[in-house]
């Protein structure tokens, strides 16, 4: 349950800290005063949007702080368990609203995303605003109605997500059953490409080689005609160098018997020596192993031109036919198989529908069943509303399977019979706007009573009602506060007398500034109250009695 907020700088709240009691806790106030600004922070805190509006003229930012007693509410639990929230048994929400609109938002003083909030809040407040009753003349609405009454809501959740991957798979097959013959197209496309590339059988990093190999052969005579120059400059004609570097050798030899300084440079002459030599041998090599094969130059060139005639069909360069090969390779092998893949696919897709109704089925079952229950109470509750006579019925319509969605294979529509031998019509085309208020506070009633949420708050939902039948309302909350905490925000004194605790909230106007307070009221001070409900600013004798009989009454 709701323990504790505070609010500072939202709207017209400078600074707000309350403690929230349990049962059932009624706001009042003047009109215009601001009755439904905590539940408006309260949104906030849960993961409403929220704007530049919502901070305070003059303040920088908003800040709101809402605090829960979870300790038996394991839903609550179990979530902050599971997304590493839990605090010893602590939930404190926390949203900042800057004055550019922008907010951040925070769980157990960890920051979270604006999702979680939502999340969160499901599981700890449940609220029923004052427009709800507009929503009632939607489907979708009784659909939802029905599955938070019954329970249910885990289960649809199931079933959307079924629907969801049936949609997929479906999809998928569709879409490759269609693409069948592009797709055959494709296979032989890419064999016969595949067979001119692994016909030339081109490998990574031949190309490269085969240039090489290309341009030494298409030079070899000049290359050996070189190669001969540069042995006879070694070892041969009239003054071969390595004869000079040995002369050279012997006279510093010599020179080193006068001066032993000279060893370092016998080092050097000496390996210069060898390495000449060496090189003289890897030309002897190179130049006897320099042959002019034809054969093998002519295949080289042709596979060159292979390569390069290729690579143009392609429009790409000659090293790239590997991977192109590859990757056409990879392409194949995905695709190939068409009839195997369709049949696979149809499988999955058969399967995710059958998985699909098997839920819905279930679902539309159960719907039925707690239909036949909500409509039993609504009809009792409306009927204690100034309604006696009429009858609400919750009817189901199958839907073909064509037409599935992902709500189910039924359509929902809460159906009204007013008055005794008319017949049953949708409740948008018999309800005046009285009656549908009535019938929207048994719904919201009822289907809170079955809430898991400990919280529940109803932002004025008493709208068009008085007289006797406000104080049905209020006994209908004040029940429902018995094992619930219920915060409703009223302008009818006969729903207020009914709390366990009262709230009031007051708007005071100082130096151009406008300040609103919410504070609770002592019993004397609850009397004055709801007297101020029943006449207005002038307050009798005859308003107070009557304000002490509404509470005496309420507690009998």
């Amino acid at each position: 349950m709701l323990s504790h907020i505070n609010i500072s700088n939202f709207a017209i709240v400078e600074s707000l800290d309350l403690d929230i009691p349990n049962k059932l806790c009624v706001i009042t106030g003047e009109t215009g005063a601001g009755k439904s600004i905590m539940i408006d922070a309260l949104g906030l805190a849960l993961g409403n949007r929220a704007d530049s509006g919502s901070v305070r003229h003059g303040a920088d930012k908003a800040d709101i702080l809402a605090s829960f007693d979870i300790e038996k509410n394991t839903t609550a639990q179990r979530w902050l368990e599971s997304n590493d929230l839990e605090e010893d048994g602590e939930c404190i929400l926390r949203r900042v609203i800057n004055k550019d609109g922008r907010s951040r938002s925070y769980i157990n003083g960890r920051p979270t995303p604006m999702s979680s909030l939502k999340a969160l809040g499901e599981h700890l407040i449940s609220i029923h605003g004052q427009h709800e009753h507009q929503a009632l003349l939607k489907k979708d609405t009784h659909r939802r109605l029905l599955d938070q009454f019954g329970g249910l809501t885990e289960l649809a959740k199931q079933v959307s997500q079924t629907f969801k991957q049936w949609q997929q798979h479906q999809q998928a097959y569709e879409q490759f059953r269609d693409n069948a013959k592009e797709l055959n197209d494709r296979v032989d496309l890419l064999r016969f490409q595949l067979g001119e590339l692994e016909s030339l059988d081109l490998q990574a990093g031949e190309f490269a080689s085969l240039e090489k190999e290309h341009k030494r052969m298409s030079n070899a005579e000049h290359l050996i005609t070189q190669g001969r120059q540069a042995l006879q400059g070694l070892n041969e004609g009239e003054a071969p160098l390595l004869d000079n570097t040995a002369s050279v050798l012997h006279l510093v030899s010599e020179m080193r018997q006068q001066d032993d300084s000279l060893s370092e440079t016998i080092d050097l002459i000496s390996s210069a020596e060898i390495q000449l030599q060496e090189a003289a041998n890897n030309l002897h090599n190179y130049i006897d192993n320099l042959d002019i094969d034809p054969e093998r130059y002519q295949w080289v060139d042709q596979r060159i031109a292979s390569a390069h005639q290729m690579a143009r069909k392609h429009r790409l360069s000659p090293d790239q036919l590997p991977e192109l090969q590859q990757s056409l390779s990879d392409e194949l092998s995905s695709i190939d198989g068409g009839d195997d893949k369709i049949e696979s696919l149809l499988a999955s897709a058969q399967a995710s529908q059958e998985a699909y109704l098997l839920k819905a089925q279930s679902l539309s079952k159960k719907r039925k069943q707690q239909a036949k229950k909500l409509s039993k109470i609504i009809t009792t509750q409306i009927q204690t509303l100034g309604m006696p006579g009429a009858e609400v019925s919750i009817q189901l319509e199958a839907l073909e399977t064509s037409h599935a969605t992902v709500h189910g294979i039924d359509t929902i529509e809460f159906h009204v019979q007013t008055n005794p031998g008319q017949p049953s019509k949708p409740l948008h085309k018999v309800a005046s706007g009285g009656e549908l208020s009535r019938i929207s506070l048994s719904i919201q009633v009822a289907c809170a009573a079955k809430s898991n949420v400990a919280t529940l708050i109803f932002d004025e939902v008493d709208v068009g009602i008085g007289g006797a039948v406000a104080q049905v309302v209020g006994e209908l909350l004040r029940e429902l506060g018995h094992d619930n905490q219920v915060i409703c925000v009223t302008h009818l004194p006969q729903v207020a007398a009914q709390g366990h605790h009262h709230l009031h909230v007051n708007k005071q106007t100082k130096k151009q500034s406008t300040h609103t307070d919410i504070s609770p009221l002592s019993q004397d001070e609850k009397v004055t109250e709801i007297a101020r409900m029943l006449g207005g600013l002038s307050i009798t004798e005859q308003t107070l009695a009557h304000a002490k009989e509404l509470i005496q009454a309420s507690q009998g």
